[in-house]
């Protein structure tokens, strides 16, 4: 089972060679493809074979971008992730509106409760209180719009009442880093069961490549959030620590293994759910470590 998050952030030339990644710097690098769940390009100054990013696409191995300020820029996505897509791509044209409205609905309730975690970690008991109330108070598609109050009550309390989300705050540099990184973890796991990422349950932005990975990410936002009041971030660092990220232990269905491997298991029971038209087998997160 591929574990290692990848990091490229010096001028460099990568091929492949025998299964291996072959990173030729100042000194030459070999790392086995088996070995890595994701490669991120942190620099703009890396030249890449087309062997290289054929062999990493057959192997499903993510593949992120950055631009010349280390931002994620953009991502490797195969075309065709499963042998099946047209027919994946056809049920998901047709997916019942009832039942993707009530795994809306789960999904938030769950990110919900995440934050009010996320609360408690950080003492904001009495925000925290809020938060689960919300999240029982949840309804079909969420038209209600809990989740825009408990984002409002969660990130006041989280920084401040004068921090926002659209500000220049520097945590925002930090939850933008980390949520592109689960992004990219999700698109993967769509791709690779034959859906596109396009074409959301509840995001419907004809601008937005990812409104189904958009959608489905929403649980693992709180970990991000965490993250960027830990205290472990700074701005010189926060890009190393946050790439540790999909490595972290997580606990799901009573099993302990990566953050990577549990998005796996997560989205797989999603479209199980969509399927059998049964949101209680979806699998969320039951902890985590930081």
């Amino acid at each position: 089972m591929p574990f290692r998050t990848v990091c490229i952030s010096n001028r460099c030339k990568l091929e492949y060679s025998l299964n291996y990644l072959v990173c030729k710097g100042e000194e030459e690098k070999r790392i086995h493809l088996s070995e890595i769940s994701t490669l991120i390009i942190q620099t703009t100054a890396v030249a890449i074979t087309g062997s290289l990013l054929s062999e990493l696409c057959e192997r499903k191995i993510k593949v992120i971008f950055c631009d010349a300020k280390m931002n994620p820029q953009s991502e490797l996505i195969p075309y065709y992730g499963a042998h099946n897509s047209s027919i994946r791509i056809k049920e998901q044209a047709t997916w019942d509106s009832c039942i993707t409205k009530n795994i809306w609905a789960r999904i938030v309730k769950e990110k919900i409760k995440m934050q009010a975690n996320v609360l408690i970690a950080f003492l904001h008991k009495d925000s925290a209180d809020m938060l689960y109330n919300y999240s029982n108070e949840i309804i079909e598609d969420d038209i209600t719009n809990r989740e825009g109050h408990a984002a409002k009550v969660y990130f006041n309390a989280l920084f401040s009442k004068d921090f926002s989300r659209s500000g220049s705050f520097t945590e925002n540099s930090f939850l933008n880093y980390g949520y592109a990184i689960i992004l990219s973890a999700v698109n993967r796991e769509i791709v690779g069961h034959g859906y596109l990422t396009q074409l959301g349950i509840h995001h419907c932005n004809e601008f937005n490549p990812f409104n189904l990975s958009c959608d489905l990410m929403e649980p693992f936002r709180p970990i991000v959030d965490h993250y960027a009041v830990s205290g472990k971030l700074t701005e010189d660092n926060f890009k190393k620590e946050i790439n540790k990220m999909l490595s972290i232990n997580v606990r799901i269905q009573g099993k302990e293994m990566t953050l990577d491997n549990a998005i796996r298991i997560y989205i797989q029971s999603i479209f199980s759910a969509i399927s059998s038209g049964s949101p209680d087998q979806i699998h969320f997160l039951d902890s985590y470590d930081l």
